[in-house]
């Protein structure tokens, strides 16, 4: 593990960390943070995953829907516009669009095969991007001068990884050369999560396992065939399966790799001085 105790946290000329856990827990607000206010270089996955490893796929769907208008379809073959991705750090919905959701054609759904097929990519393109840490570490330190690393991890890290296998290769990676930090959310935090989702259901990524059994236990519990299921009414039942699957995933990881912080403690960081404080407080509880 990296910086194993208190005192070389506060030691380290070079403070590297990985922040996990589930979404909306602050982990791009504390990383934006490190970033503009201390000089912290922010690597952030699933911006590394849209760009580097799914942006063709990404911008082929766009083609893919332009090419259903006949206005579009004529400017697209003669080379006559440009579709790109606008993805950034704050704005992730272009990959999170082409995962999409699985179900009724007409409610937006694409077929559950193709799902699984886009799962299966995004699942190699964040182990992927999960295992470039390495490589942007030397770069921001090389390249560009900046001392410290952030590693803003994506919220399915817990499903791409075996917590429990001492030599997991992206664990062992991530944590030769960052402190994992899960931040811990509370239950309160977990239905807030939910209500949120519920208002505005958005794709997500599962283990395939996992989403091939939720799929079968949804369809059978309702007599559905595969185009009559709604898919935002799927990926609402899996959203509050998927929170409990993850939580002790999250927290295997935390006690094996790294260490724990809870998100109520996150909330109260104002400036980097508080977020490194917080840090040794969490080595000095291990």
């Amino acid at each position: 593990m990296h910086h194993r105790t208190a005192a070389d946290w506060r030691a380290a000329t070079h403070k590297r960390v990985a922040l996990f856990g589930m979404s909306g827990l602050g982990k791009t607000r504390i990383a934006a943070m490190l970033r503009d206010e201390a000089q912290w270089f922010h690597y952030s996955i699933d911006f590394r995953i849209g760009t580097r490893y799914m942006g063709e796929h990404i911008v082929d769907n766009f083609k893919r829907e332009a090419m259903r208008n006949p206005f579009l379809r004529e400017l697209l073959r003669s080379d006559s516009i440009y579709i790109a991705s606008n993805i950034t750090f704050q704005n992730l919905s272009p990959l999170s669009t082409y995962l999409g959701k699985p179900g009724d054609p007409a409610k937006g759904g694409i077929p559950f095969d193709e799902y699984l097929r886009r799962q299966r990519q995004h699942r190699e393109a964040e182990i992927a991007a999960t295992r470039d840490a390495l490589h942007f570490i030397d770069k921001a330190r090389d390249i560009y001068g900046y001392d410290h690393f952030v590693c803003d991890t994506s919220g399915s890290l817990c499903e791409v990884v075996d917590p429990d296998d001492p030599g997991d290769p992206v664990l062992c990676d991530l944590a030769s050369a960052a402190l994992p930090i899960w931040i811990r959310g509370t239950e309160a935090h977990a239905r807030d999560l939910e209500a949120r989702f519920d208002k505005a259901p958005k794709p997500m990524y599962y283990p395939e396992n996992f989403l091939v059994s939720l799929w079968d236990a949804y369809r059978a519990e309702r007599g559905l065939a595969p185009d009559d299921v709604d898919p935002d009414a799927f990926v609402r039942h899996g959203f509050r399966q998927l929170i409990a699957h993850r939580r002790p995933r999250y927290a295997a990881i935390a006690e094996r790799w790294g260490v724990t912080v809870d998100s109520d403690e996150v909330a109260a960081v104002r400036d980097p001085g508080d977020f490194v404080e917080l840090v040794e407080l969490a080595l000095a509880r291990r």
